[in-house]
């Protein structure tokens, strides 16, 4: 039995070192295609997991409750949480202020300025990922906001006219991601986006004597914290998912969940989500079409392989393992490859705010059980056609393979005759291989659908968050557009290879027909623009047809009003998509025309 798995190893291992090309090309494309769909399918519940995270090192908490000011009542009505229902832990009475911060080579934001402990308590503990936590005449700013100003420890910063060194980077589960550390403003309604800076509890007294919004906080801690639900409905008059208000009470409390703030952290994936699963399922369709291509132009070969191994008294089993272990392994590596890109990616594409901790992102057991079906299922599926016709040839047949004339529609062949020479020896190659030319001009319209919706989506208005001076980027716009871009760009790319190995089988297992074709007065220019001509006429259709299922696809996943870039820039999609064609193609085409008609001929009657 080893010796069988050996010798079964050291063929496959063989045809790869012989073909390395085909080989490379597979690998390739089920990789960008596992890459791609393992991180839409992370996705779901991502940010809960990262929160939870978060939550976990650095004790956060199961309530968060702001009474606008920072005056006897609102510190009176936010003490009294201590007896609402569930309720069994309680912190001390916080203060943040709303502020303006200004960094180092100028710019202001929007800051929430939180007075802290310098030994945090039981309930909240943000945890310190670069420098060290507040120090007197030192501030700590929260990981996402420090992203988005690009400030580092060391740097200064200028908060309501006074200067303060950045201390240290921290993240909390205590407040949503950037930029919406606010929670509510001064007067208990909406507030705008802006980041969260911490300030040691004494170096806030300037900032009380201005008369700069400031709100009250405190921390709860329930009995279950699964059970904030009741809390939410028993003591609030108007419940709802972020807060409510307090009987008839002047001051007024917001009451913020943590699974709110799980709802409001997952907003920046809520469009990555349909580009990563949807992108990643066009791409694992390229990525068959690709492999059936190259099992298509490898059949030959294959059976030729096969007669040799049925000569020397190899068995239909020992064959067909070896046949199917040489995608299977292809297969699994490019799927193993993929996870580890994925697992790299996941991190920018996850947690774009830089607001959570990282400590365990990318595609987990099930995902990665579940790609790896697919991987093994698209090998299968490409792999299992060619084997079963090659171990159903008989040995003397696939040695000595007798040329098959091809049955053209006598309709078809009548009006090839009147067309010029390039398009006639085109049409009769897609004729030969309609199959292959259909799946040619899907591809193409699954690219096609890539561009059209990422030139929808870039033809919008650029939006930010407007933090008092300066605009930072819009990280859920920002992060749709990136996703789209990379998975179009994975397209591209994928639809490039596929072209070019269409282009290259067609060239080979044409090498007969064209070289009658040349025997009968064909140039080789001729019989190249053919060849290319052969991928060209299913490019336009397919390119065609994308637009309008990318018009759909934006106009029900995207914004209200997306179609801000005008029909006719649309229609000229298909322009680049032929000349792209036209380019790839006319290498191959041009090598297989270079072939002498005696040499070619010599090896098809050998």
């Amino acid at each position: 039995m080893t010796g069988r798995i050996l010798l079964v190893l050291r063929l496959v291992a063989g045809d790869v070192r012989r073909h390395p090309g085909p080989a490379a090309m597979l690998v390739l494309s089920v990789a960008v295609a596992t890459a791609v769909l393992s991180l839409g399918m992370s996705l779901p519940g991502a940010t809960e997991r990262l929160y939870l995270q978060t939550r976990a090192a650095t004790a956060g908490p199961d309530v968060v409750a702001l009474a606008p000011g920072d005056d006897e009542a609102a510190t009176s009505v936010l003490t009294s949480l201590a007896n609402a229902p569930g309720v069994v832990g309680l912190s001390r009475t916080y203060r943040q202020f709303f502020a303006t911060l200004t960094r180092r080579g100028g710019g202001e934001a929007r800051a929430i300025v939180l007075g802290a402990d310098r030994r945090p308590g039981p309930i909240d503990r943000p945890l310190v990922t670069s420098g060290r936590w507040v120090r007197p005449g030192g501030v700590v700013v929260e990981k996402g906001f420090a992203g988005a100003l690009g400030v580092h420890v060391g740097d200064g910063v200028t908060i309501a006219g006074r200067s303060y060194p950045v201390v240290g980077i921290a993240v909390t589960a205590a407040r949503t991601v950037y930029p919406w550390a606010a929670m509510g403003g001064p007067g208990g309604g909406p507030g705008d986006g802006s980041g969260l800076v911490w300030m040691d509890e004494p170096d806030t007294r300037p900032l009380a004597a201005t008369d700069l919004p400031r709100t009250s906080l405190v921390y709860l801690r329930m009995r279950d914290p699964g059970d904030t639900a009741k809390y939410m409905a028993t003591y609030h008059d108007t419940p709802n998912s972020a807060g409510g208000r307090v009987g008839d009470s002047a001051a007024r409390v917001n009451s913020f969940t943590w699974q709110f703030m799980i709802g409001q952290n997952g907003v920046y994936l809520r469009d990555s989500q349909p580009i990563m699963i949807i992108g990643g399922w066009l791409l694992s369709f390229l990525a068959v079409a690709g492999m059936t291509t190259l099992a298509a132009g490898r059949a030959a070969g294959q059976t030729r392989r096969v007669g040799l191994l049925k000569v020397v008294g190899a068995t239909p089993g020992l064959i067909g393992a070896v046949l199917l272990t040489e995608y299977l392994a292809l297969a699994l590596f490019a799927d193993a490859l993929g996870l580890a890109v994925a697992h790299v990616a996941a991190p920018a594409i996850i947690n774009p705010s830089g607001s959570l901790l990282m400590t365990a992102a990318g595609p987990d057991g099930p995902v990665v059980a579940m790609t790896t079906v697919i991987a093994v299922g698209v090998a299968l599926l490409t792999a299992l056609g060619p084997a079963v016709r090659a171990l159903r040839t008989d040995a003397v047949t696939t040695l000595s393979p007798a040329v098959r004339r091809p049955e053209y529609l006598v309709l078809l062949t009548r009006v090839a005759a009147l067309l010029p020479i390039p398009l006639l020896l085109g049409l009769r190659l897609i004729a030969r291989r309609p199959g292959r030319a259909i799946l040619h001009a899907c591809g193409t319209a699954a690219t096609s659908i890539g561009i059209t919706v990422l030139l929808l989506v870039y033809a919008q208005p650029e939006q930010g968050w407007d933090l008092g001076g300066v605009t930072m980027a819009d990280l859920m716009n920002d992060q749709t557009r990136h996703m789209l871009l990379a998975v179009t760009v994975a397209m591209l790319t994928l639809a490039l290879v596929n072209t070019v190995t269409m282009a290259w089988t067609t060239a080979k297992e044409s090498q007969a027909t064209m070289a009658i074709a040349r025997t009968l007065g064909a140039t080789p220019g001729q019989i190249a623009a053919g060849l290319s001509t052969a991928q060209l006429l299913p490019t336009l259709p397919g390119a065609l047809a994308g637009i309008p299922f990318g018009m759909f696809l934006q106009w029900f996943f995207g914004p209200d009003e997306p179609f801000a870039l005008s029909a006719g820039w649309l229609l000229l999609i298909p322009l680049p998509l032929l000349l792209a064609t036209a380019l790839v193609t006319a290498l191959p085409a041009r090598l297989s025309s270079r072939r002498s008609v005696a040499e070619t001929l010599n090896t098809e009657t050998a």
